[in-house]
């Protein structure tokens, strides 16, 4: 069994749903918090000092021999451990455990790191239980602020400072982390492929070249609540014809720019079946090649929907949750992942339609990304999938990353 292939399976039941399969560890609950505690037993196992910082996020660090004083200009490679509702397996545990199979490839080569190593495992990433993502790289980093952060709700009314709390933390320690920029000297983050064009092109991995950007939009469509039986149709103030008309509005503009546009959240109240809904919440995810695409999708889906409320007499609300720029991967970093990687033969450069922790912290430190092979190219669902062999093959290759970057610049 590989380094990899152990590491995998120790965490391969934590958060899966029995009936679906799919994965639900959301960020402070129990799932997460035994993957919080299964990080810092591999941590301990491979003698590396584990940490958690003031907004969740884990790291733990390998110093090279003799190192005197906290670390600085690290190599620092991980990702999320937290999922979306009945998400894959890949989607973030495997550039943490890709991570720890780095580092014990290291050891087995014999390599001594010249600079800090550090695996990362960032706190919140998918936002799937208090609707911001990238949480834990947002507040570090800045971009997301404490008030705003700590004050989110979950379904259950519960907010991320609670939460925290009952998970034995203390949230009103949350901010930004002026030690980032000294601590790290790049990260480099491995993560599966949310796309099939490695499987078309038939390379295990790939380097990213930039992020679209992205965001998150509140719709809330506000109608008047009634009797479903006994309420003439023209009489009724029904916010849900709306939203529906709204949705396939979505899909028009989306595909008119050559986006993406999704309503994939919605909460309907009262929420019974036999009563017209007194308002709609619906979550738009927007996604474009460029901001100004971007900018001019949404609008052209929030004019659609307020046409349609219009008709109806339906209020609309729309409120941004989170907005993401687009994040072009600086050339020097990526360009080294490709000549550490040359024995492997050409290796792709492609872009990612997803958000992750690299494109936040892409504004503070030097960040690249490496890609393996999704042969399916679904993510975000049980059915996510990749190979064994193609996650060695990336395990090795992150190893070889790491070896190169610690052997001092080139």
């Amino acid at each position: 069994m590989t380094a990899f292939d152990s590491l995998w399976s120790s965490i391969i039941d934590v958060g899966q749903h029995k009936t679906t399969g799919g994965y639900r560890r959301f960020a402070w609950s129990d799932a997460d918090l035994t993957l919080r505690e299964w990080f810092r037993g591999c941590a301990t196992e491979r003698g590396m000092d584990a940490e958690e910082d003031r907004n969740g996020n884990l790291w733990a660090w390998w110093l090279p021999n003799g190192w005197v004083g906290e670390p600085t200009g690290a190599f620092v490679t991980g990702s999320h451990l937290d999922s979306v509702p009945d998400g894959g397996a890949f989607d973030g545990p495997l550039g943490v455990v890709s991570a720890f199979a780095a580092v014990d490839i290291l050891r087995e080569r014999g390599v001594e790191p010249t600079v800090p190593i550090a695996i990362a495992a960032f706190s919140d990433e998918e936002g799937a239980r208090f609707g911001v993502a990238c949480v834990g790289s947002q507040l570090t980093t800045g971009a997301l602020t404490p008030g705003r952060a700590l004050g989110l709700r979950d379904r259950d009314g519960i907010t991320l400072a609670e939460a925290m709390t009952r998970a034995g933390r203390t949230p009103e320690h949350a901010g930004v982390d002026d030690t980032l920029v000294d601590r790290v000297g790049v990260y480099v983050e491995l993560h599966v492929e949310q796309g099939r064009a490695l499987d078309l092109v038939d390379k295990p991995i790939a380097v990213a070249s930039s992020i679209w950007p992205h965001g998150r939009w509140q719709f809330t469509f506000t109608g008047e609540a009634n009797h479903a039986g006994a309420t003439r149709l023209v009489d009724r103030r029904d916010p849900m014809l709306a939203y529906a008309s709204s949705v396939h509005s979505a899909r028009a503009a989306a595909e008119g720019l050559g986006a993406v546009a999704t309503f994939g959240k919605l909460e309907v109240l009262p929420n019974g079946a036999n009563a017209i809904p007194s308002e709609i919440k619906a979550w738009l995810d927007a996604r474009a090649a460029d901001e100004a695409t971007l900018t001019k999708l949404v609008a052209e889906i929030e004019a659609e929907a307020r046409r349609h409320s219009s008709v109806d007499e339906i209020g609309l609300a729309v409120f941004a949750e989170s907005i993401t720029p687009i994040v072009e991967f600086p050339s020097e970093p990526r360009e080294r992942l490709r000549r550490a990687l040359s024995h492997l033969g050409d290796i792709p450069v492609l872009p990612t339609q997803a958000g992750h922790d690299a494109g936040i912290l892409a504004a503070k430190v030097p960040t690249a990304m490496l890609f393996v092979r999704n042969p399916t190219g679904v993510s975000h669902s049980p059915h996510e999938f990749a190979e064994e062999k193609d996650c060695n093959i990336g395990a090795e290759a992150l190893a070889d990353v790491m070896a190169d970057w610690t052997a001092g610049p080139r």
